[in-house]
């Protein structure tokens, strides 16, 4: 590998999608600058000795190296001939290699999912009940005086939004950056973040949706019942002490993280957070916007797509021919603890990783295609395992950030495989082999 300095890189890992990065590639290393260490270590897939390299089909519980084109025939084999599968389209891929999933499931009538179902479904859930109040980031930058993380540590899953997007960038209306602005932290634990705030709501767990209410009834002007310290561990004067600082703000950023949307009430704490912006928005003397942070780099793009596809944010059943709805029944975890799908592929995700044990466990027993970078508990359950490809690093595409925008990344270095170029490419040469096996059958 020869020496290069590459910038303007994307980040593939959370939902930031960092465009800033610097690589320098030389002989076997790369030296990344720009990045938090999540990045750093993403970065080095590229030069890594645990990159899975070679197609592989499980023989007798044990792994055997073989062609590309006998492990895409067993692949199609697989999903060919399953009656319903499941294909987990994970967010370390892009948007490209998606809609491709989205297509075959349609085709086989099976069911597509994505990591939201396991992080942010709830928050997509309460998007559908109440809309979104949003904006960009580049507004957010510009604009918000007051920022508030709900049941988040960024300083600790998002390392840089704190400087790229929230509290230290310097915008039009915030030219003093930091000096501008204020930051409430809601989370039941004394974070890292929260012990940057100006002020620290520690509430109890799984009491969001009471403090939320309490919030948007002192907003209207009355007193909520006493019953609501109890219930929540804030003092009512603490709680008025926040709806002031949010009523003096000019423009107001709310962050909402995996605790507010996976504590008791789910998504009905995001249907009433969103109840609360635009309450905030009427007749307050503010302007707020809200929004998710992400955990991983196109999460947020697979919503997108489907729902402009299909019209739903994720866990698609295309068991009667078009797209069904119904998370708790259509999503990957009850599906696959009720054994309602017999076969499975999973792309650019750690699904046995990620889901409860029994979950996990009939996922291992079924047959299963991976299509993943690097050795972990999916690979090691699969049947088909498919050399993937780093986007960003090795093939062109797009990811959505955060905020929903969309971004095009461009490749610093070429896919290391002569049989494929992209996730995307794989999926479209398995789509095409699982169309020759059913139109012959």
């Amino acid at each position: 590998m020869s020496e290069m300095v590459v910038k303007n890189v994307v980040c593939p890992v959370c939902g930031g999608s960092c465009e800033d990065i610097q690589v320098e590639l030389k002989d076997n290393s790369i030296t990344v600058k720009n990045a938090c260490k999540m990045g750093n270590g993403k970065f080095q897939e590229v030069v890594s000795e645990h990159r899975i390299k070679d197609p592989m089909i499980k023989k007798d519980g044990k792994f055997v190296k073989v062609s590309w084109e006998e492990a895409l025939d067993k692949a199609a084999e697989i999903l060919a001939n399953s009656r319903r599968p499941l294909l987990f389209m994970g967010s370390e891929t892009s948007c490209e290699a998606q809609e491709v999933g989205l297509h075959m499931g349609e085709y086989l009538g099976g069911v597509v999912d994505s990591n939201a179902t396991i992080c942010h479904g709830p928050t997509c859930m309460g998007i559908q009940e109440a809309g979104l109040p949003t904006s960009t980031c580049g507004v957010a930058i510009n604009r918000s005086d007051l920022n508030i993380y709900w049941g988040t540590n960024p300083l600790a899953s998002m390392p840089r939004h704190m400087s790229k997007y929230g509290l230290f960038p310097r915008g039009y209306w915030t030219k003093r950056g930091r000096f501008d602005r204020k930051v409430i932290t809601v989370d039941p634990r004394k974070t890292d973040t929260a012990v940057a705030s100006d002020l620290h709501i520690q509430l109890q767990p799984n009491s969001d949706y009471e403090l939320l209410n309490a919030l948007l009834t002192i907003l209207n002007g009355k007193t909520p019942h006493h019953s609501v310290e109890q219930v929540t561990g804030i003092a009512i004067s603490v709680m008025e002490e926040m709806v002031d600082m949010m009523l003096e703000a000019k423009f107001g950023s709310i962050n909402v993280g995996l605790g507010a949307g996976s504590s008791f009430g789910k998504h009905r704490n995001i249907e009433m957070a969103l109840n609360l912006v635009k309450e905030l928005n009427n007749n307050h003397g503010t302007k707020f916007r809200i929004g998710a942070l992400r955990g991983h780099c196109n999460v947020a793009g697979f919503n997108q797509i489907a729902t402009y596809l299909y019209g739903y944010p994720f866990a698609l059943d295309f068991a009667r021919g078009y797209a069904r709805y119904n998370p708790g029944e259509t999503s990957c975890v009850d599906l696959l603890r009720e054994k309602d799908v017999d076969a499975a592929l999973v792309l650019g995700a750690d699904l046995v990783g990620h889901t409860p044990a029994d979950s996990a466990k009939y996922l291992c027993q079924i047959p299963m295609v991976c299509i993943d970078i690097a050795p972990g508990p999916t690979p090691s359950g699969a049947d088909v395992l498919l050399p993937g490809v780093i986007d960003a690093f090795e093939c062109d595409g797009t990811f959505y950030r955060l905020d929903n925008v969309p971004v095009y990344f461009e490749p610093f270095t070429d896919s290391p495989f002569d049989f494929t170029k992209s996730n995307e490419d794989t999926m479209k040469q398995l789509f095409a082999k699982v169309k020759e096996l059913k139109e012959k059958a």
